[in-house]
């Protein structure tokens, strides 16, 4: 069980600081994730610190491979709508 950072990630350094088991490491091109230390924050927060503080929606997968903080997830914009409105703006 261990969380992933994928290549979406910008290297903004919000989460490196705020993994309790130092899992969290600079790589190139983007941050990564020691499988061996990642605890998922288990028996120390109520959810993985990483994906509580990325501002890239999709960058942390959990152990499945599903997101953590699906697109949508930090604007309350769902997806649809804004690429609806992405769209709206680009026509003009």
């Amino acid at each position: 069980m261990a969380l992933k950072i994928i290549e979406s990630c910008v290297n903004c350094w919000a989460c490196e600081p705020l993994c309790p088991s130092k899992a969290i490491y600079e790589a190139k091109p983007h941050f990564m994730i020691d499988p061996k230390k990642c605890s998922e924050c288990e028996g120390d927060h109520a959810d993985p610190q990483c994906a509580t503080i990325c501002p890239i929606e999709g960058a942390i997968l959990d152990s499945f491979g599903e997101t953590l903080n699906p697109p949508g997830s930090l604007t309350g914009i769902p997806p649809e709508r804004l690429e609806a409105a992405m769209a709206e703006i680009q026509a003009r």
